[in-house]
C-alpha cells in the first residue's frame, strides 16, 4: 500500500556501526549470541518436550518463552550479521514491513507470555490446593491462545500504521532492524497520529502486563510474608526469582524504546537499548530458567545419562 505512494522501493540498513575496525569483531561477537541462543532455546524446548516431568503449566509457558525468542532472535539476527560482511545492507520495502511484523508480534507474545507466567506463579504459591483444576490444560491453551491472538492484533495495528507512512529520497534507516521509531523519523508524513497509535498500542500491552505482574507478585509477596520458616521462604522466593529476573531485563530495556516519542529518544540510545532486548534477553533467557532451576538441571541430567546410556550399548 505505502510502496505506490512512496519513491522508495528499499531501504538502507545503517546497522550498529560505520567503522571498520568494528565490523569482524562485531559479527563474531553477534554470531556467538545467535549460536547461543538457538542452542539454549531449541535445547530447552526439546528438553521439555522430552521430559513428561517438565508437562506442567509453568514449563507449558516456559516451552512457548523459549519458541518466542528462538522465532524473534531469528527474525532479527542473521540481517544484521548481513550488515558487519557487505557494503549494502539493503531489505525491500515488503520485507522491511514483514519484519516489523514478526518483530512486533513476538515482542509483544512474549511480553503477554511472561505475564501469563507471573499468574501461573501466583496460583501455584497462593492457591497450591486448587492449582491443577485452575492451570488445568485447558485452561493453558486458552491463555497461550489468547497470547498470540493479542500479538498477532497488535503487530497488524503496527505494521498496518507504518504502511500508511510514505517515504521520499531518504531511504537510509539509522538501525540494524525495521523498527517503529527510526520508520517513523524518516517517513515525509509522519505525524503525532502515527504517533499516538504506538503510544496507545505499547501502553495498552504494557499496561495489561503491568498490572498482573504487579497484582500476581503484590499477593505472592504477602503469601510468602505469612510462611513463618525461613525455608518455606525460600522455596517459595526461588519459583519466583527467575521469572522475576527476565521480566525486568526485558521491560527495562523495551519501555525505554517505545514509551518515549521519536523526537525525545536519540536512535543511538534506542539502538543499544533494542540490542539489548532483541539480541542479550533471548540468550539470557534459557541459561537463567535452567542454571536457576533444579528441575530443568535434573531433567538435563536425567536426558545427557539417557543418551550415554545408548551409546555405550
Amino acid at each position: 500500500m505505502a510502496a505506490e505512494n512512496s519513491s522508495v522501493t528499499e531501504f538502507i540498513l545503517a546497522g550498529l556501526t560505520d567503522q571498520p575496525g568494528l565490523q569482524i569483531l562485531l559479527f563474531l561477537l553477534f554470531l556467538g549470541f545467535y549460536v547461543v541462543t538457538v542452542v539454549g532455546n531449541l535445547g530447552l524446548i526439546m528438553l521439555i518436550g522430552l521430559n513428561s516431568r517438565l508437562h506442567t503449566p509453568m514449563y507449558f509457558f516456559l516451552f512457548n518463552l523459549s519458541l518466542i525468542d528462538f522465532c524473534y532472535s531469528t527474525t532479527i539476527t542473521p540481517k544484521m550479521l548481513v550488515s558487519f560482511v557487505s557494503k549494502k545492507n539493503s531489505i525491500l520495502h515488503a520485507g522491511c514491513l514483514t519484519q516489523l511484523f514478526f518483530f512486533c508480534f513476538f515482542v509483544i507474545s512474549e511480553s503477554l507470555v511472561l505475564s501469563a507466567m507471573a499468574y501461573d506463579r501466583y496460583v501455584a504459591i497462593c492457591k497450591p490446593l486448587v492449582y491443577t483444576v485452575t492451570m488445568s490444560p485447558r485452561v493453558c491453551l486458552l491463555l497461550s491462545l489468547g497470547v498470540y491472538v493479542m500479538g498477532f492484533s497488535g503487530a497488524m495495528a503496527h505494521t498496518g500504521n507504518i504502511a500508511s507512512l510514505i517515504f521520499c529520497a531518504d531511504n537510509l534507516i539509522n538501525h540494524f532492524l525495521c523498527d517503529i521509531p527510526p520508520l517513523l523519523e524518516l517517513a515525509c508524513n509522519s505525524s503525532s497520529v502515527h504517533e499516538l497509535v504506538v503510544f496507545i498500542v505499547v501502553t495498552t500491552v504494557i499496561g495489561m502486563v503491568t498490572v498482573t505482574i504487579s497484582i500476581s507478585y503484590a499477593l505472592i509477596l504477602s503469601s510468602i510474608l505469612r510462611i513463618h520458616s525461613t525455608e518455606g521462604r525460600s522455596k517459595a522466593f526461588s519459583t519466583c526469582s527467575s521469572h522475576i529476573i527476565v521480566v525486568f531485563l526485558f521491560f527495562g530495556s523495551a519501555a525505554f524504546v517505545y514509551l518515549k516519542p521519536p523526537s525525545v529518544l536519540h536512535l543511538d540510545q534506542g539502538k543499544v537499548s533494542s540490542l539489548f532486548y532483541t539480541i542479550v534477553v533471548p540468550m539470557l533467557n534459557p541459561l537463567i530458567y535452567s542454571l536457576r532451576n533444579k528441575d530443568v538441571k535434573a531433567a538435563l541430567r536425567k536426558t545427557l545419562g539417557k543418551t550415554n546410556f545408548l551409546r555405550k550399548e
